[in-house]
């Protein structure tokens, strides 16, 4: 060590900060205070938060039931017109048309009505 410099002039004690806080730096901090309950507010509350997620998933099941019943409706219509197709008409079901749509029957025929 150099004999000129005095080891207590090297060494300074670090002063805690007793000084009362600036209202700038209070200001900023209750905004970014205020900015992270509002965010923690809308991640539970939120129409994406926890609290919305199990109404999202009962939706989800629903329209997954509601598109397997769709699917099962458009199986049976896409059958219905192979069936009507002019080239091959099924003649069951033209008949059927027939009687139903039409009101016609064929002479040999008996109509009974159910109540």
């Amino acid at each position: 060590m150099n004999p000129g410099i005095n080891c207590v002039a090297i060494l300074r004690v670090k002063k805690s900060r007793s000084e009362p806080k600036l209202a700038k730096e209070s200001l900023t901090q209750g905004v970014a205070l205020a900015c992270l309950l509002v965010l923690g507010g809308f991640a539970i509350a939120g129409p994406s938060g926890l609290l919305a997620w199990s109404e999202n998933q009962r939706m989800l099941e629903q329209r997954r039931e509601e598109v397997v019943k769709l699917t099962q409706e458009r199986d049976e219509v896409r059958n219905r017109v192979a069936l009507l197709d002019s080239r091959s008409a099924d003649p069951d079901l033209t008949g059927e048309l027939l009687r139903s749509n039409l009101n016609v029957v064929h002479p040999d025929e008996m109509v009974m009505l159910l109540n």
